[in-house]
């Protein structure tokens, strides 16, 4: 019994007439830790008795409210403390509880709860139960009780609500997206060298054969200055755009910028300028 309610707080101690009268969801404490029968005031004359019962989270169909966090007996002129209750009582006509020593409880909210009695066991009273707090002596019985600390569940954090301004800035892209990326970059005009060729997009710009043959404008897209695709889009003939481009030869490119460096070797060799 004691191995089955210890992971559970008590919810509840009682007594009843016998372990029959006990409610449902109640375990009555029948027999001591050595064997003996747990039988309350039944002796000197008392052809009945009553037993302990105890309840706990685990026989509850519903949430407890409260859980047992203290235990303590009371003789019959000690004043109930407060914060306790006294035990309930299921007792059957006729039976009554000895008033002598009376078992008191204390109830909190099991939300709130700390430190909290996790079972009760009956022994002789020479008998020590390890892992057990000795409350008192009752008839010939002594009275134990196993506490320690609700372990409680972690708080599972909220799920946050993201706006639709959050979720534009996620770095997924739809599949639309994705789709026009592929198409735009299925296919490319590439200058490879001397030569503009078409690439897939799983081919290689480089071609690792002739690594000499590589140079810093391969993979560079071509494309046409802005003026003359205008002029391309306004003519019938492609190469009559170049009509207009004034095509000179070497040596008038030679004549227009030649340079003779007068001043530069004047001032390098510290002379007065002369002119030839």
């Amino acid at each position: 019994m004691a191995a089955q309610l210890e992971q559970s707080p008590l919810t509840g101690v009682a007594w009843a007439s016998s372990p029959g009268a006990a409610p449902f969801g109640w375990t009555p404490i029948t027999s001591t830790l050595e064997g003996a029968t747990a039988n309350f005031g039944k002796g000197f004359g008392q052809k009945s008795g009553y037993v302990l019962c105890i309840t706990s989270t685990a026989a509850s169909e519903t949430s407890p409210g409260d859980v047992v966090a203290d235990v303590q007996i009371l003789s019959e002129k000690t004043p109930l403390p407060t914060g306790y209750i006294y035990i309930r009582e299921f007792l059957e006509p006729k039976t009554s509880i000895s008033k002598k020593k009376r078992i008191c409880v204390k109830l909190v909210p099991l939300g709130v709860a700390e430190l909290v009695v996790f079972d009760i066991m009956l022994s002789g009273k020479s008998k020590v139960v390890p892992c057990y707090m000795k409350i008192g002596e009752i008839s010939s019985f002594a009275v134990w009780c196993k506490k320690g600390h609700l372990l409680k569940p972690k708080p599972l954090p909220k799920p946050r609500n993201i706006g639709p301004a959050m979720k534009g800035l996620s770095l997924e892209t739809t599949d639309l997206d994705n789709k026009k990326t592929e198409i735009s970059s299925e296919k490319s005009l590439t200058r490879i060298g001397s030569k503009y060729v078409s690439l897939k997009r799983d081919d290689s710009i480089y071609d690792t054969s002739n690594l000499y043959g590589i140079s810093a404008m391969d993979g560079v897209p071509f494309a046409l200055h802005p003026r003359f695709e205008s002029s391309l889009t306004t003519r019938t003939n492609a190469f009559s755009i170049f009509t207009d481009l004034n095509i000179k030869s070497l040596s008038d490119i030679e004549k227009e910028y030649d340079y003779a460096f007068v001043v530069e070797r004047t001032a390098a060799a510290r002379l007065p300028p002369s002119i030839c």
